[in-house]
């Protein structure tokens, strides 16, 4: 009897051991597929910035993603052997054109339209990013199902920009502005595709306006000082530091990393604002404006600016944006997003009492009267930057903790 169990159970055993082997391995190839196929669509929405330009520059995103080419990534599955898109002869892999799509709902595929819903890079919020790849079989080979000694396994990813944040960081800058009309949640009374003379508050008949611009926009620095900074505790420093990158990470919390709805904020204590007619702004304001030159070249430190602790150390961390032309059409815009601003709208600009945070809105920085600087000697600190709404995801941020129908978002994955 032990005999005749053990002809009847050894097959068994092994029969169900190489199902075992066979289906972790499939288990495990779908596992690393969707891992690239994660990154692919985190890397390819973030390049989804409302511009013409911004579908091709997406695609190129999700290609370094799993390319050993330029740099990329070079993912691969099936225990590291096969570089992704890629083949050995006998396994195979392939990549589909990402799909763009102007709604999460089209791009995950539960609307009905979602078939041949790929839209234009100016409406593009969504990307979808779909793997399929050959998984070897061992045991199932045995079987007239499994002759192939292969079966295709694929992976699919949906990433987008999120909901409106609440708490937007990294990218973000301490500029303030007033809301033009508070009512209005979409623009707060900005004027898309309108170029504005940015220029620092002050006491009395401001300056006039930069070339090119109708209208101003008086603006306040939010405090952002970290005096606990290890990193670059002068004050210059770290106002350059924001102007060329945003507000960097703080490692005592989000406090200072980030800019929050509905939160109270008070001006940079060294940032007051002055008369107008002192034709003269505080240290601290042209410092910040030092920091946006770098945007546009971070190799040359303007004579304005030598007064900014280890500016050149600073600059030497950023690179020029790819696009420096004058712009009245965002759309034409192909650059690295170096030009992009994100700064707070507050219900009002009050350099005693604290201002409420309303949300966060974007523009393009322009060369100020067709040069390719900022200029850090104006004596209003003042810049031309386009309005164009809430289309580039912003670094890091929650979109919890408030109500808001506009505004920019993050990258998140959707599936």
């Amino acid at each position: 009897m032990t005999a005749q169990f053990l002809v009847v159970l050894v097959p068994v055993f092994f029969g169900m051991l190489g199902f075992a082997i066979d289906l972790g391995q499939l288990y495990l190839i779908r596992g690393e597929l969707k891992t690239a196929a994660n990154a692919m669509a985190m890397a390819s929405a973030a390049k989804l910035i409302g511009t013409a330009e911004s579908t091709n520059d997406a695609i190129v995103a999700a290609q370094l993603s799993v390319s050993p080419q330029n740099g990329g990534a070079a993912n691969k599955y099936n225990f590291g052997s096969i570089t992704i898109g890629e083949t050995s002869g006998f396994l195979t892999s392939a990549i589909a054109d990402p799909g763009f799509y102007a709604t999460t709902v089209d791009a995950i595929g539960e609307s009905a339209t979602a078939s041949g819903a790929t839209v234009t890079g100016s409406t593009a919020k969504d990307v979808r990013i779909t793997i399929l790849a050959d998984a070897p079989l061992t045991f199932w080979s045995f079987l007239s199902l499994g002759q192939a000694k292969k079966t295709s396994v694929g992976a699919k990813a949906v990433a987008g920009m999120s909901a409106p944040l609440c708490t937007a960081c990294g990218t973000v800058l301490p500029y303030a502005i007033q809301a033009v009309d508070a009512t209005d949640a979409t623009d707060f009374g900005l004027i898309p595709a309108t170029r504005y003379t940015f220029g620092f508050m002050c006491t009395g008949t401001p300056p006039g306006l930069l070339g090119g611009t109708t209208a101003r926009l008086n603006y306040l620095i939010l405090n952002r000082y970290d005096t606990n900074a290890t990193l670059y505790p002068d004050e210059s420093s770290q106002l350059y530091r924001i102007g060329a990158g945003g507000l960097p990470p703080n490692i005592a919390g989000p406090t200072l990393a980030c800019l929050q709805v509905n939160a109270a904020e008070l001006i940079w204590a060294n940032a007051a604002p002055m008369a107008c007619t002192a034709n003269t702004v505080p240290s601290d304001v042209s410092n910040l404006l030092c920091g946006l030159t770098a945007r546009f070249d971070p190799t040359t430190i303007p004579t304005a600016c030598s007064n900014v602790v280890q500016a050149d150390v600073i600059a030497s961390a950023f690179s020029a944006d790819t696009d420096l032309t004058d712009l009245d059409d965002y759309t034409a815009y192909v650059g690295n997003q170096r030009r992009i601003l994100t700064v707070a709208v507050v219900d009002t600009l009050d350099p005693v009492n604290p201002m409420n945070v309303l949300g966060f809105r974007q523009f393009l920085l322009e060369p100020n009267q067709n040069t390719t600087n900022v200029d850090p000697t104006d004596l209003n600190a003042r810049f031309v930057a386009l309005y164009i709404g809430s289309v580039v995801p912003v670094q890091q941020g929650s979109f919890s903790g408030c109500t808001q129908t506009a505004g920019p978002g993050k990258v998140v994955l959707h599936q």
